[in-house]
């Protein structure tokens, strides 16, 4: 539990202080250029420059450790910034744009950008982190629907003429999720779910040495042959869970998931328009991979959601025309 008379949370320079020595723990390092040099990075000081302030004589250009993150050219003050951070971390079902503009005392309009610029520190790099699974390993995948579509489905000539799979989730916005036993949950809002798009999220995540848990959707029924194993429970027969083997049959983990997934969005965030949904998606990812069960306390987490505020952008600009897309 952290102790929110921290000084990171209410004095500048103590925030500034846990942001550096977060960025860079390996040494400081010019985000313009990527000089790394000790020599040739200097920190400014006197009293007409304002605190943090460095200089590159490598490019001759000046930086703090906003710059090239998600607070670059923010005003909010860095306190405000760390305890934000703190907030989604620590929150297990989120935290709404309104409760973070009571708590931080900053209007509402600047919470909203501020609770997205976050979740843009959330997404996690899948290419770098490579693909859930492997030999030896489960992975249960399901898809679930959830809110108001408002967008239309992209037509397909595959579907022409044929009922969907899921009636009731026509009007809904469709979220495949995936997770390793054990391990981490990759979640993705597509267009429409169809064994087509559903095996691209497969094979684009999952290694092919897995074992593939689902329940008896026919999504699942050609793509799980491409895998070392694809075991299924038939939920419209009452079966969610089956042993055989010694295995433990089931895709209760991913269900799970979803479970504190809409307990969040309709509890506490109520309302996200569509064009949004991916980053209210990796939010709950970041966290469920971050969970207490790993052993991954607030604080390690709000560190690492620190880490991942580096090389990532969202102006106001490009998310209020996708707030209104």
């Amino acid at each position: 539990m952290a102790n929110l008379t921290d000084p990171i949370f209410n004095d500048e320079n103590k925030a500034r202080e846990h942001l550096e020595a977060i960025r860079w723990a390996d040494g400081v390092y010019c985000p313009h250029c990527g000089n790394s040099d000790g020599e040739t990075i200097h920190r400014l000081e006197g009293k007409s420059t304002r605190p943090g302030l460095f200089q590159c004589n490598a490019c001759r250009q000046h930086f703090t450790v906003t710059v090239g993150t998600v607070m670059e050219r923010s005003k909010i003050p860095l306190a405000k910034w760390v305890l934000g951070f703190h907030l989604y971390a620590a929150s297990k079902k989120g935290l709404s744009a309104h409760q973070l503009h009571r708590m931080l005392g900053v209007t509402y309009k600047t919470a909203w950008f501020m609770a997205h610029r976050i979740r843009e520190a959330m997404k996690e790099d899948v290419a770098s982190s490579g693909p859930l699974g492997g030999e030896g390993k489960i992975v249960e995948a399901d898809e679930t629907y959830i809110g108001q579509r408002e967008t239309p489905r992209t037509p397909s000539p595959q579907r022409k003429g044929r009922p969907y799979l899921k009636s009731g989730g026509n009007q809904k916005r469709t979220v495949v999720g995936l997770v390793e036993r054990g391990g981490s949950v990759r979640m993705f809002h597509l267009n429409d779910a169809t064994a087509s798009t559903v095996r691209d999220v497969l094979v684009r995540n999952v290694d092919r040495a897995s074992t593939l848990y689902t329940d008896s959707s026919r999504l699942y029924t050609r793509t799980g042959e491409e895998y070392a194993s694809h075991k299924t429970t038939n939920h419209a027969q009452g079966e969610y869970v089956r042993y055989e083997g010694g295995e433990t049959i089931h895709s209760n983990t991913i269900e799970n998931v979803f479970s504190v997934f809409k307990r969040g969005m309709v509890g506490v965030y109520q309302h996200c328009g569509e064009a949004h949904l991916h980053r209210y998606l990796a939010e709950f990812d970041f966290r469920y991979n971050r969970r207490a069960g790993l052993g991954v306390s607030d604080r390690e987490r709000s560190d690492d959601l620190i880490r991942g505020t580096t090389g990532k952008r969202l102006t106001y600009r490009t998310a209020n025309e996708a707030r209104y897309a």
